[in-house]
């Protein structure tokens, strides 16, 4: 006989909370595989059915929508079409994650009472300023005055 987990047991092993797991049966991503009076049950492949979609919603970081899609696709084309996007957004988050630290590296490290009057921030301010005021796209690259790691 096939061994089946409740709601409960399924909640507390994820770190899925209770309501989350109903709410992911009504949309569809995630059957119970049998109730025992109002207690929803599940096997193993419905385990292995929220494993694959944390896999896109925690590992992946897809909206739940992408989540559901890219599990509903039937031909890889169509989930690699999807998995390209999101690879695209996260590339640029990194991006975007990378820069942030460069700034609060150097705010951090800048000896200045004030930002203006630091050689780099105050140039990056400027530059910025002049590029809004030129009607020109300012590309926000900051230099990475931080040492190197020892």
């Amino acid at each position: 006989m096939t061994r089946l987990y409740s709601i409960s047991e399924v909640s507390e092993l994820f770190g899925v909370s209770v309501p989350t797991l109903r709410y992911y049966e009504d949309i569809g991503l995630l059957p119970s595989s049998a109730r025992r009076g109002r207690v929803r049950h599940y096997d193993r492949a419905a385990l292995e059915r929220l494993a694959y979609a944390q896999l896109w919603r925690d590992d992946g970081m897809m909206t739940l929508a992408d989540t559901m899609a890219t599990m509903q696709a039937r031909q890889a084309a169509d989930r690699h079409e999807r998995i390209a996007a999101q690879l695209a957004a996260t590339r640029e988050r990194i991006y975007r994650l990378e820069r942030s630290a460069r700034v609060l590296n150097h705010l951090l490290d800048c000896p200045r009472d004030h930002p203006l009057a630091c050689p780099v921030t105050g140039a990056h301010i400027r530059a910025r300023v002049d590029a809004i005021l030129a009607g020109e796209e300012f590309t926000p690259e900051f230099p990475d005055t931080s040492p190197p790691p020892r």
